[in-house]
């Protein structure tokens, strides 16, 4: 290889090192839509996106101010938090009993549905089993003067 090459090689196996770490070192910008489903208009009680106010407006236009200042969405969240209190929030805290609010529910619903999952079965075997006796239980045995009554009818209509 000439010296050329070697040089290029090196060089770009200095860039694909060095390129993780300036993605890293890059700060992530705050959505401003991803936002404003996130965080609740605080006299309406519905998420930014949907809320139609002035002062929904107003909370729209602080949040492209902290936006432009180069925070993270976490850090506005926080600043949010700070002004208006956990409510603000759409979503959970991760920690809490924040988070408990959510996660009870749907354990809960989570639990209902084994319960009907292992119960339903069960319940359809004894329907079965019940069934089957009251079909044994409908047709009564005839009794042998009967039995030869009906046997005689049948002879005498031919089948």
């Amino acid at each position: 290889m000439t010296r050329l090459a070697r040089l290029t090689v090196l060089l770009a196996l200095l860039a694909l090192v060095l390129a993780p770490a300036t993605a890293r070192a890059a700060k992530p910008r705050a959505s401003f839509n991803h936002l404003e489903s996130e965080v609740m208009c605080d006299v309406c009680g519905v998420p930014l996106n949907i809320a139609n106010s002035p002062r929904a407006d107003q909370q729209r236009e602080e949040i492209k101010q902290l936006i432009a200042q180069g925070k993270t969405e976490k850090q506005i969240k926080d600043i949010l938090v700070a002004r208006y209190g956990p409510s603000i929030l759409a979503t959970p805290q991760d920690h809490g009993f924040q988070l408990a609010t959510y996660l009870i529910p749907i354990a809960v619903v989570a639990a209902a549905a084994a319960a009907l999952a292992i119960a339903l079965p069960r319940w359809r075997r004894r329907r079965k089993i019940a069934d089957a006796e009251d079909d044994e239980d409908a047709v009564p045995a005839l009794s042998a003067a009967d039995q030869r009554r009906l046997d005689e009818d049948l002879a005498r209509f031919g089948a």
